[in-house]
């Protein structure tokens, strides 16, 4: 047997003890957004640490202004091989409301359902099972020989509050964290039966914009006709951001956007998807957006202009003849491949007082601004995932794209300089933040072996 076929089979013969360690981290109520249970995350961190440690990871719990940091090192059996860094967290979201629980949250129980067996817990999913697995993968090889690449694992324990810690800690260690590739597990399947890799994450500019007009609300039966009215101004530019055929108007807004390669687009039109019944769970049928596009391009691979809120005049109950002195509106802009977010910006911000009236001006509020995130789908890496992916599940794993970002991928590349694979094995139902969170054993044990198979198909480069 090879090394990889040995790591395999302990993989196989540790399933039942595995699955009585993940029951031992998911009873640690690590909830990061109560202090009342800061203990507790102290604890998963430090178990987590223990657990590393009995690999033969050099491990530390690292102090923050939040939740503790894991940290930990281990060499590959032979010299030169890649240096991966593994990030997951251990932080789970509160379990309320406890009522709808059909049983306790923190304590893991095995179920068989119509689809399979399901691990039933708070945090089984999102994200110590999806993290364990990679654990798991690490064990393997540890028993029954080396780890075949140099790994540097983080564990982070605030997550679920939007990583308040992470960017300082970042900085601080920088070149302890820095390898050749991040992995990311905190993502999906395509389905059941399908893997899937994350090569594309929408990058995000949000702007607010404010236009006044005069210096107090008037009677608009005074003043209705002759006095400019922000609202219609504020309207008209709103209907202006888009043509006929859905696209944006900015100037220079799709600078950067490219074509899906040919296999990548084949590959989409492909899967069991439908834009119809998509649009349907929502009580919609007509697409909108840009004219030809798919709905699965549109939310994976396309940039979009969306006016997320509009404030103007009068909006209590009843009526109130006045013209109001301002409106203002929240715009939120989603990027796609090598669209710079300043430019989108100062576009915005043209566009807008290119379509001002004399008497109107407009205060511009920024609420933040980052690149999209793409691998690039020639990345060595990403084709060695591919096949490892293909020989465990027996099917090509789904290239797909976020409509959201995963702000830590961002961080990888913007602080450590790191390409990201993200490769996760949750399914769309797992419950995730509800009653009864779930992930099924067919992905945390093949979660697992996918892990020692991508690890040995690194290593071989």
């Amino acid at each position: 047997m090879t090394e990889l076929e040995t790591a395999l089979a302990k993989i196989d013969s540790n399933l039942d003890s595995a699955l009585g360690r993940l029951s031992a981290l998911v009873a640690i109520k690590s909830i990061s957004t109560d202090p009342a249970y800061a203990n507790e995350c102290q604890r998963a961190a430090e178990w987590l640490a223990d657990e590393l440690r009995g690999l033969g990871f050099e491990a530390s719990v690292r102090p923050t202004a939040g939740r503790p940091m894991v940290v930990a090192k281990a060499q590959a059996g032979r010299t030169g091989a890649p240096h991966v860094l593994f990030y997951g967290h251990y932080d789970v979201q509160p379990p309320d409301p406890l009522d709808l629980w059909e049983t306790p949250p923190f304590e893991a129980r095995l179920r068989t359902t119509p689809t399979g067996k399901e691990i039933v817990g708070r945090g089984t999913s999102d994200d110590k099972g999806q993290l364990m697995t990679f654990v798991e993968a690490c064990r393997a090889f540890r028993e029954t020989g080396a780890l075949p690449c140099d790994i540097t694992i983080l564990f982070e324990g605030e997550e679920e509050t939007g990583s308040p810690s992470l960017p300082a800690f970042l900085a601080a260690h920088r070149n302890e964290l820095k390898a050749d590739l991040a992995l990311v597990c905190d993502t999906s399947m395509w389905d059941r039966a399908t893997p899937a890799i994350t090569t594309m994450l929408r990058g995000l500019v949000l702007e607010e914009v404010i236009i006044r007009g005069a210096d107090r609300d008037l009677h608009s039966g005074m003043f209705g006709g002759p006095a400019i009215n922000p609202v219609h101004v504020l309207a008209l530019i709103i209907a202006d951001l888009h043509d006929e055929s859905g696209r944006v108007t900015l100037p220079g807004f799709y600078e950067g956007v490219t074509e899906l390669p040919a296999e990548i687009a084949e590959q989409w039109r492909k899967l069991p998807f439908s834009g119809r019944r998509f649009l349907e769970e929502v009580g919609l049928s007509i697409p909108a957006g840009e004219t030809g596009r798919s709905v699965l391009e549109m939310i994976w691979s396309r940039p979009t202009c969306d006016v997320n809120g509009i404030i103007g005049g009068y909006t209590g109950k009843g009526s109130k003849t006045v013209l109001p002195a301002q409106a203002s509106a929240k715009f939120s802009f989603r990027l796609v491949g090598a669209q710079d977010p300043e430019k989108v910006a100062a576009s915005f911000r043209a566009f807008v007082k290119a379509r001002l009236p004399g008497d109107c001006h407009a205060e511009f509020l920024s609420h933040g601004a980052s690149g999209a995130l793409q691998l690039p789908f020639d990345s060595p890496a990403l084709q060695r995932a591919r096949n490892a992916l293909r020989e465990e599940w027996r099917k090509d794993a789904v290239l797909v794209g976020s409509g959201g970002s995963i702000p830590i991928v961002g961080a990888f590349r913007r602080d450590l300089g790191m390409d990201t694979l993200m490769i996760g094995f949750a399914l769309d139902d797992d419950r995730i933040h509800s009653p009864n969170e779930k992930y099924e054993l067919a992905s945390f044990h093949k979660g697992a072996r996918s892990w020692a198979r991508i690890l040995a198909s690194l290593a071989e480069q």
